[in-house]
């Protein structure tokens, strides 16, 4: 065992919160032990705790990452001048994206946020809700413009983020097309079938 191997430019720190979120992806976080992350990143159990305090550090680390990469990108594009549904496409997009390119700390971040202890627990669920909520007042916003169909939009949401969700069979898969093909493919079905005609 000896130093955390870091490339890029990326800290110690860096390097453990990556493998640790590729280990909850793998294991689940309460099956995942700090012994087995330290086996992987190459260190003593002990030396760990040089860069993190525990196992729940690193889950908080995790979800909240991802989820204000989320909400800062959702600030950026309400504020653009651009209609509702080049918005909703812009953020589904992103979504996409981030399935596809961070796939690791976003499905733990959708997965496993629910082993967070209060008040980290309360307080991401509160960020879920607001998201969903400003994502709906998108679509609500397109269908008052008439460039969206009438639908519920807090439903469009949820099936929305559970066909990006599905984007982990994508990584599973064999024989799989590319990420390009894939955001593109994923786009026509979300956003064309919501455009109002």
């Amino acid at each position: 065992m000896g130093r955390i191997k870091t490339e890029h430019n990326i800290s110690r720190k860096d390097v453990i919160i990556q493998k640790a979120a590729t280990l909850f992806k793998e294991k689940g976080f309460k099956a995942a032990s700090m012994r087995e992350l330290a086996d992987i990143v190459g260190v003593e159990a002990a030396s760990l705790y040089n860069h993190i305090k525990s196992k729940n550090e690193l889950l908080n680390i995790i979800c909240f990452d991802v989820a204000n990469r989320y909400i800062h990108k959702m600030d950026e594009i309400e504020n653009e001048k651009i209609s509702s549904l080049e918005k909703l496409s812009k953020l589904v997009r992103y979504h996409i994206v981030g399935m596809i390119n961070d796939f690791d700390e976003v499905y733990v971040s959708d997965r496993e946020w629910k082993h967070l202890d209060n008040p980290y627990l309360s307080n991401l669920q509160t960020q879920r809700r607001n998201y969903r909520k400003r994502f709906a007042a998108i679509i609500e916003e397109g269908i008052k413009k008439k460039e969206i169909k009438k639908i519920d939009a807090p439903t469009a949401v949820l099936i929305i983020l559970h066909a990006i969700s599905g984007i982990e069979s994508w990584h599973r898969s064999k024989q799989k097309i590319n990420g390009k093909e894939l955001e593109e493919n994923m786009i026509t079905i979300l956003i064309g079938g919501l455009k109002n005609k």
